[in-house]
């Protein structure tokens, strides 16, 4: 089998060192800039990062549905890669705005979970993105995983905006931080403008953050199609 070499482009190197100086100055600003919620205290400060990170996990999800019509409607296999490259990405991040957000529960509920219905949902879609997973691995023939797999990750999106208007839908104690203020939920609380700032910086970082890990994931994503069809290649020469 021949090596496959990569060579990392000068604009990704870019995008890396700029989430990386945004990621740091978020974390910063998290800290030292935005002031102390008067209630709830330094833990508050987890909400800059939990937000983001369930951020980061929907824009993951969105980019597997887009990804997965992509294929639909090409058949090209880059739309699969891409849309695995969202959905494992969506995962990690979706699992660590769960573990922030208990770290910040359990000061404030006295509990690290509660089957309240954001956090009832956020489980569940993170359920179903697991399945995704197992599906693929269910399936050898490269053009019919793909096929079902475009099909669940659009199909399986219905789960992300439910996640995100489940605190306006249902009764809920989890706190409303967009385009709402105090909802009388335990813990919600009005940004100050340096919070707000704080908030809107952590978003666009953790954004640019994405756009690296996606970049790297997919080119990697690539590498391993490319090494599987020169497997398969050679199976059929033997």
């Amino acid at each position: 089998m021949k090596e496959i070499k990569q060579t990392v482009p000068t604009t990704l190197l870019i995008l890396d060192i700029l989430a990386g100086l945004m990621v740091t100055a978020a974390l910063l600003m998290a800290l030292f800039y935005a002031p102390q919620e008067k209630v709830m205290g330094d833990v508050q400060r987890v909400f800059y990062f939990h937000v983001a990170t369930g951020w980061t996990g929907m824009l993951g999800y969105l980019m597997a549905v887009i990804a997965g019509i992509g294929f639909l409607k090409t058949r090209k296999m880059e739309w699969d890669i891409a849309s695995l490259t969202g959905v494992e990405i969506g995962l990690v991040f979706t699992a660590l705005c769960v573990v922030s957000g208990s770290i910040w529960a359990r000061p404030i509920w006295n509990t690290w979970w509660t089957w309240d219905p954001r956090l009832t949902t956020a489980f569940i879609m993170e359920l179903i993105y697991a399945a995704y997973l197992l599906l693929r691995r269910g399936l050898e023939e490269p053009t019919q995983r793909a096929r079902y797999s475009a099909v669940y990750a659009i199909i399986g999106f219905v789960t992300v905006p439910l996640t995100f208007l489940s605190i306006r839908i249902f009764r809920t104690i989890h706190p409303v931080l967009i385009g709402s203020g105090d909802n009388g939920a335990v813990g919600a609380f009005q940004m100050s403008p340096r919070m707000t700032q704080t908030f809107l910086f952590s978003l666009a970082a953790f954004t640019v953050l994405f756009a690296a890990f996606f970049w790297h994931r997919y080119r990697l994503g690539k590498a391993q199609s490319q090494a599987e069809n020169e497997r398969l290649e050679e199976w059929e020469e033997a």
